[in-house]
């Protein structure tokens, strides 16, 4: 466990090795065959930064946290979530949606019959690539 006392808001803040900034921060370096000087000079940080995040010993700022969503394309919103600086926004499975057909009862009771449906679903699946040269797979 790593004691950390954070800049911007002058509190300490208990890390250990498996914080996910650090897990984020070496995938990235790994996807892009980078050392830590090649990553601070893209991103335009001091490589010293670069290795107190490495070891758990700083997290970055927020404007730091742009600069790494600029560079490598993952929304600013993830990366303030993976270095602690915004709660961490859950999705809901798409398993836990309801079904087209379920959807359309409830919000279009009497305006929707049942081969409009059919239609649309099959649209669906097909924009999926369920449905190929005319045969379910």
């Amino acid at each position: 466990m790593t004691v950390v006392k954070s800049q911007e808001y002058n509190t300490v803040i208990m890390m250990d090795d498996s914080f996910p900034f650090v897990t984020f921060l070496k995938e990235l370096m790994h996807q892009r065959m980078l050392l830590p000087s090649q990553l601070a000079k893209e991103v335009g940080i001091s490589h010293s930064t670069v290795s107190r995040w490495l070891q758990g010993k700083e997290l970055p700022s927020t404007k730091s946290c742009r600069r790494l969503a600029e560079y490598s394309g993952v929304p600013l919103q993830k990366i303030l979530s993976v270095s602690g600086h915004v709660p961490e926004i859950v999705e809901s499975p798409a398993d836990n949606w309801p079904e087209f057909r379920e959807y359309t009862k409830k919000k279009y009771p009497d305006m929707l019959d049942d081969d409009l449906i059919t239609l649309i679903e099959r649209l669906i699946d097909q924009r999926r690539g369920r449905i190929h040269e005319g045969k379910d797979s």
